[in-house]
């Protein structure tokens, strides 16, 4: 894959991310996607091929009432395309010891992504 098509695969991610679509986001990855969060310099979550990151994902939609990743800057690796992006979403639920159903949470981050045979292989979320 060029990085052009690395890019659109991103936007499209995200896209589908944004609108709640799991459906669309699982058919962008391999079937040994790895995906791994980091939050304070400590990985939170961890899942390992296509049915754990489904199943993940449905959880993590049914939090949230709106959620929005904006990607800010595009930077590519050799093998790996990192973004930065602006986030926000308003919770649907409320978290154990955490933010209230309603509050909005807000973050700058980055994702990494690996891709391999056309497919996203890897992503590692940082905030």
């Amino acid at each position: 894959m060029n990085n052009e098509q690395k890019e659109a695969m991103i936007h499209a991610y995200v896209q589908y991310y944004n609108s709640f679509d799991v459906d669309g986001i699982v058919s962008l990855l391999h079937e040994e996607v790895r995906f791994r969060n980091v939050s304070n310099g400590e990985v939170t979550t961890e899942t390992a091929g296509i049915e754990a990151f489904r199943n993940l994902a449905e959880q993590s939609a049914a939090l949230f009432e709106s959620r929005s990743q904006k990607v800010l800057t595009f930077r590519f690796h050799e093998d790996q395309v990192e973004i930065e992006i602006d986030y926000e979403g308003t919770l649907a639920a409320d978290l154990p010891g955490g933010p209230k159903a309603g509050e909005k949470i807000k973050l700058r981050g980055s994702s990494r992504f690996a891709f391999q045979d056309g497919k996203i292989s890897a992503i590692e979320d940082r905030s």
